[in-house]
């Protein structure tokens, strides 16, 4: 087990890049996945993704149904959206890699996404509210953009 260092900054670079596909489902991306789950459930956030521990790969770790019986913690790699509602809620966004720092964020209510697990098998989920919000601030991590990019004007906290 081992908790990986979060990068931090709104102006590192790894934070700001594309990451490239998952091409091999192997141990050593099993080793990648569980030692994210690790930093993630030592952080005490709702996702994490690789370029918040320094990896250029398209893959994160999110949290469904926060808060329930049913809560989940899944891994999506190569992730993708299939469906985004047009209706949308703002909502207070936060980072592990920036701390202190909140913001209110508009997203879609719902959203249908697909990705892969850690073995390559394919999902296809329907996720709203808060299960949508937390994807697609992951996702955006994987694509170079952080919740500060998406700040609703005058709704900075």
């Amino acid at each position: 087990m081992t908790v990986l260092d979060i990068v931090k900054g709104k102006d590192n670079p790894i934070l700001r890049i594309m990451c490239k596909p998952v091409e091999k489902f192997d141990a050593d991306l099993k080793s990648i996945i569980f030692d994210m789950k690790q930093t993630l459930k030592k952080a005490k956030g709702l996702g994490i993704a690789a370029p918040q521990v320094g990896l250029d790969i398209r893959a994160f770790i999110f949290i469904t149904d926060y808060g329930t019986k049913k809560q989940e913690v899944r891994e999506a790699i190569n992730p993708e959206v299939i469906f985004a509602s047009e209706d949308q809620t703002i909502g207070e966004e936060g980072c592990l890699s920036l701390p202190g720092q909140f913001g209110n964020v508009y997203r879609p209510n719902e959203v249908i996404v697909s990705f892969f697990d850690v073995t390559g098998e394919k999902h296809q989920m329907r996720l709203v509210d808060l299960d949508a919000r937390v994807f697609l601030h992951e996702l955006d991590h994987i694509n170079g953009v952080l919740f500060l990019d998406r700040l609703a004007e005058s709704l900075i906290l």
